[in-house]
């Protein structure tokens, strides 16, 4: 070929790759476009995918915190349920007791006057030791039972109490003033006592000595053999000499 035919036919070849590469040029450009989309759209779902996941830990921590929450309420409504049982039983059994009050009250009420009776016959057959005291006592105890602002609880109490004094007088050793009848004449004296075993009496001016026989219920006097044993049992039961053996007319058990 002549030069100048090469030269035509190269030209010829370059135009026509210019308009291969032209046609091309459209398509390519969309196709990257259209990738680059796809790209943009993939990292939204993954933002997605990973805002989902992250809401279903949260959700799962929510779950296992409200299933622990679940068996804590359940343990304490178990506690509570036993409580709530045991103060039931406790509160029937008070109102069983408030319901047996009357009928306890009916019961009490006799057997205090029964008690008060007896306790007012054992005074009179005992050793006369404070005896007008003691019979204070009894008559205090029957007004007591008359008073509708003493509740039954406290006059059982006053009761029983007064039984309690009189237990005591079987083991006190005392010495107080008062008087005694001897052959129809009050005689001031100051009295001894060794609980119920021994009851004497010596005159102020410490001139005589008694003793009180409780089979025959009346004053005995006693031989001189006794008066200075009285008279030191006097002042040890005052308190004025130290506690020692003494010579006292003691009748013997049958």
């Amino acid at each position: 070929m002549s030069k100048r035919t090469q030269i035509a036919a190269c030209m010829m070849g370059a135009l026509a790759l210019s308009a291969t590469s032209i046609a091309f040029a459209g398509p390519l450009e969309e196709i990257q476009n259209e990738e680059r989309k796809i790209q943009v759209a993939a990292a939204k779902s993954q933002e997605k995918i990973n805002g989902l996941f992250e809401q279903s830990q949260e959700l799962l921590i929510e779950y296992r915190a409200v299933v622990d929450q679940t068996e804590n309420l359940k343990v304490y409504n178990d506690y509570l349920a036993g409580l709530v049982s045991d103060q039931q039983r406790v509160i029937d059994s008070l109102q069983r007791q408030i319901d047996s009050i009357d009928e306890t009250k009916q019961n009490i009420v006799p057997l205090m006057y029964r008690m008060i009776d007896s306790l007012e016959q054992f005074i009179r057959l005992d050793v006369p030791i404070n005896l007008q005291e003691r019979l204070a006592r009894v008559d205090r105890l029957r007004d007591l039972m008359t008073r509708s602002d003493v509740t039954v609880s406290e006059q059982f109490r006053l009761v029983i109490d007064a039984y309690s004094i009189e237990n005591q007088y079987g083991r006190t050793i005392q010495s107080y003033d008062g008087t005694i009848d001897v052959g129809g004449t009050q005689v001031s004296v100051d009295f001894f006592n060794l609980g119920r075993t021994a009851l004497l009496a010596l005159t102020l001016d410490q001139s005589t000595a008694y003793a009180w026989d409780n089979e025959a219920r009346q004053w005995e006097e006693l031989g001189g053999e006794y008066l200075d044993s009285t008279i030191t049992a006097v002042r040890m039961a005052q308190g004025l000499v130290p506690e020692d053996l003494i010579k006292l007319p003691i009748r013997a058990a049958e």
